[in-house]
């Protein structure tokens, strides 16, 4: 991760989100365990993709929450991350996720679209909506984002 980690602060956000869609950059460990793929990348926009499976199942016998919020939590963020320069970081400061509908693994490919409904320059904010392999919506979310220098990253 930390390869990723330090091309992606010498790259624009829409830059370093393109290298990762495109291979040119290892993703991020959780977005492997998830089986996230990024679709496409916009500034301001980006769409992920993953089949969720019986893996990702909870004691009821559904996808367990923590899959679709973490879904809904890259995809604001990082449409807010397509929107930065280079050099410049930022940190979810809150997630708020409505789970519309159950998913199991006969949903089928959820996609998932991240927009920036206000970008800034010490806070930006954003939205998800996750679709079910039906187009049905599963879940929404709205984000608040800190934006941050990137010289504090340790």
């Amino acid at each position: 991760p930390m390869i990723t980690a330090a091309a992606g602060a010498k790259l624009s956000g829409l830059e370093f989100i393109r290298s990762i869609r495109d291979g040119r950059l290892p993703q991020p460990p959780i977005a492997a365990l998830f089986g996230f793929t990024i679709r496409d990348v916009e500034p301001g926009y980006v769409v992920f993709e993953c089949v969720p499976d019986e893996s990702a199942y909870n004691p009821i016998g559904v996808v367990h929450g923590g899959l679709v919020c973490t879904l809904a939590d890259t995809v604001a963020a990082c449409a807010v991350h397509t929107t930065l320069d280079a050099g410049s970081a930022y940190t979810s400061i809150d997630l708020n996720v409505s789970y519309l509908r159950p998913v199991t693994k006969s949903s089928g490919r959820l996609r998932a679209m991240g927009e920036v409904t206000k970008p800034g320059r010490r806070v930006a904010f954003s939205s998800a909506r996750i679709l079910d392999g039906q187009e049905k919506l599963v879940a929404t979310a709205t984000s608040t984002c800190l934006v941050m220098d990137g010289s504090i990253r340790s």
